[in-house]
């Protein structure tokens, strides 16, 4: 009975997230075209909810109860080389590498998950207020967000807030923030339901640009496949790579212009 409880408020909060999807001729910050690269395969039961690239492997976070888990990923093959599963009660969600830890959060348990880099160990738990979506880190601080219009700073050794983040597009709220990427000094936010990947300065929270992503579901045809959920950077080559809840591939895009 749990299980469609949560598989219903999913749907739910999808539905919702579909009516604040932003709009094209909505969006006040300006509209970046992007380019597909190339296409890599993706395990197309992954409920992505967290993606990071390191070492040349790609992290991955999934969600749904009995499904989550904490997995390393060969880029080129998509097979799935080391994977950690979280016990039942937790609803796996957004990832972060920082200073040779994984970082882990759940949805609505408000407690994370702290792993050795290389062997899946856990390290630590915390806790959070609230509920927990997408995680990031710009080297010195966690960045969370927790599906609100803001993002929360965190010491990455205590855990606790160290600043709050009010994101906006122009004077509008920009609500439903999920999974996050730190890229060259700006936060990448997925928003929930929406085929667009917000660009955000950290220091102000406006929204420097959308990067518009519509085209990629043509490039798959596949009924289970769901949102977009899922924005990895490679810090060596600047390659940024996107993928979504379900979704058999995974791509590597280039951002057509700069939205600064």
């Amino acid at each position: 009975m749990k299980k469609f409880l949560i598989f219903g408020l999913i749907l739910a909060v999808t539905a919702l997230c579909a009516i604040c999807e932003p709009q094209e001729n909505t969006l006040t910050a300006p509209v970046v075209p992007c380019r597909i690269i190339r296409e890599f395969p993706h395990d197309p039961g992954a409920f992505t909810q967290g993606l990071v690239f390191h070492g040349g492997y790609v992290l991955v976070g999934t969600g749904l109860n009995g499904f989550s888990s904490l997995r390393r990923v060969s880029l080129k093959t998509g097979k799935v080389l080391k994977i950690k599963k979280l016990p039942h009660q937790y609803f796996g969600e957004g990832i972060a590498v920082h200073a040779g830890k994984i970082y882990q959060l759940t949805w609505r348990s408000r407690v994370g998950f702290v792993y050795d880099l290389k062997s899946f160990r856990q390290l630590d738990a915390f806790s959070y207020e609230g509920e927990g979506w997408g995680l990031t880190t710009d080297g010195k601080r966690l960045i969370m967000s927790d599906g609100s219009d803001s993002l929360l700073f965190l010491d990455p050794k205590s855990f606790k807030t160290t600043g709050v983040l009010k994101v906006r597009d122009g004077s509008r709220p920009v609500f439903f923030l999920n999974e996050l990427e730190f890229v060259k000094g700006e936060i990448l936010a997925n928003v929930l339901g929406s085929d667009f990947v917000a660009c955000i300065a950290p220091e102000t929270g406006q929204v420097k640009g959308w990067l518009d992503l519509r085209a990629l579901r043509s490039r798959f045809q596949s009924r289970e496949a769901d949102v977009l959920n899922g924005i990895a950077y490679d810090t060596k080559s600047g390659r940024l790579f996107v993928t979504g809840k379900k979704w058999p591939a995974l791509f590597e895009i280039k951002i057509e212009n700069s939205p600064k």
